[in-house]
């Protein structure tokens, strides 16, 4: 049986095959600080998911747009 994919992973997929990558922002936690950087650079970063997990991002936004965003970032 496969699993439904969440939210998240659902956005991340849009945006990396069917829209233009480049709108996307993501902010993710490293340790006490929250860091914006671009979707590409931070697939890239993160070694496709495997040194930043996809846990660690608090917020995405497509332009202005939130997309996604946990329920409190300073958790």
């Amino acid at each position: 049986m496969r699993k439904k994919k969440g939210k998240l992973e659902e956005i991340l997929s849009k945006a990396r095959f069917y829209d233009d990558i480049e709108l996307y922002q993501v902010s993710y936690r490293d340790f006490d600080n929250i860091v914006t950087i671009p979707l590409k650079e931070f697939i890239l970063l993160s070694s496709n998911f495997e040194l930043i997990p996809v846990s660690r991002i608090v917020e995405i936004k497509k332009g202005t747009t939130v997309m996604y965003s946990k329920s409190s970032i300073n958790s």
